[in-house]
């Protein structure tokens, strides 16, 4: 596949190079950003009448997977753009689609709030009629490329009309929008995740997607299955980095006295199986999900909240063998094992979290609603 082999190259003359680099210092990985929107990577599922490559939800999944193999930062960015993507194809201006589709707009999901957490489909942050306009006002917990993006995709409570939510495409460069403070956490540092307060921003109603009110439509019919196909990929690619990684260590170093490898030992291709399996399997739910929503199969949506908490708990226990099997060398910043171990514990608690999917899983398995 033409695409993949060139997201290869940007992966190793770009975005490996510089990925402990990126963790060390927090910094946002624009190079890459840059490079993937020259290829038309940033444009991957952009339609191909306004310049895109066309593409869709599985493509979309292994160019993040491949990513998070080496940067997770830059993975959990790309995954964020593509979800707003998806949005913006669908609902937003012709003239936003097409600076996309020629990668020379990054934009980002705005979503989960201060006031109600991981809780992202029900906004406490209003929008209020003025005059032709609306203002915003609102301050959400954590936003991938906060300041980054050239545009949020944002909720709020409706304007006027029933609902529980409504979507907009809002310019990140509008006054009214601040970052409280930075980001300077325990993973995933690269990819300028920070708070986003707006305060009296005014947008205009063609900066509304879809209908005032329809948010939840949006969150859970348009944005949910890819979302969690997307952040899934950067579990399973983070996986494939760390065993690798992993392996490569146990197999290239050997015990003086017996000139015999770390792999000899039988405890240690144990912990290596394991973590095998575990890794496989998130990527074969994953891949299943993929075909239950090509097919419109009756598990479809059940396999949309299984996919994310499966492959974000495997990455924890996967990166935990793989320090395991690392030993002392593992902690050492420049093998990447370490790296790769606290970037993964970002999946679990990211909104959707593990524990809210499995309310969501258990409450479908029982019949009863969601929310």
């Amino acid at each position: 596949m033409p695409y993949l082999a060139t997201l290869e190259s940007i992966v190793q003359d770009t975005i490996a190079p510089v990925a402990l680099e990126t963790d060390q210092q927090a910094r946002f990985p624009r190079a890459a950003l840059d490079a993937l929107g020259r290829a038309g990577l940033l444009g991957l599922i952009s339609a191909k009448d306004v310049g895109g490559l066309g593409l869709g939800r599985p493509e979309a999944s292994k160019v993040v997977e491949r990513i998070a193999q080496d940067c997770p930062s830059t993975a959990m960015i790309v995954c964020m753009h593509y979800a707003s993507t998806a949005l913006i194809e669908k609902y937003g201006p012709a003239e936003t689609r097409k600076a996309i589709a020629v990668g020379k707009h990054l934009s980002t999901l705005a979503w989960s709030e201060t006031g109600t957490r991981s809780h992202f489909w029900a906004p406490v942050g209003t929008a209020k009629a003025d005059g032709k306009n609306y203002l915003l006002d609102g301050s959400k917990s954590m936003v991938t490329s906060a300041l980054e993006a050239d545009s949020y995709v944002w909720s709020s409570q409706p304007a006027q009309a029933e609902g529980p939510s409504t979507i907009w495409l809002v310019d990140s460069r509008l006054p009214g929008l601040s970052r409280p403070q930075a980001f300077d956490g325990l993973g995933l540092r690269g990819n300028a995740s920070a708070p986003i307060r707006a305060n009296g921003v005014r947008v205009p109603a063609s900066a509304m997607l879809g209908r005032d009110g329809g948010g939840g439509d949006i969150m859970n019919g348009d944005t949910l299955p890819l979302f969690t196909l997307l952040v899934a990929s950067a579990s399973i690619g983070l996986m494939e980095g760390a065993l690798q990684r992993a392996t490569a260590h146990v197999t290239g170093n050997r015990f003086a006295e017996s000139n015999t490898t770390l792999a000899d030992l039988p405890t240690v291709r144990a912990y290596l199986a394991r973590a095998r399996i575990r890794a496989d399997q998130a990527r074969a739910l994953r891949d299943d999900t993929l075909a239950a929503l090509a097919s419109g199969r009756a598990d479809a949506m059940l396999r949309v909240l299984e996919v994310k908490a499966s492959a974000a708990e495997a990455a924890l226990e996967v990166t935990d063998l793989a320090m395991r099997i690392g030993g002392g060398a593992a902690f050492r910043k420049e093998a990447g094992l370490e790296r790769l171990f606290r970037d993964a514990r970002a999946a679990s608690i990211m909104a959707p979290t593990s524990d809210v999917l499995y309310d969501f899983i258990g409450r479908a398995l029982c019949g009863m609603p969601l929310a």
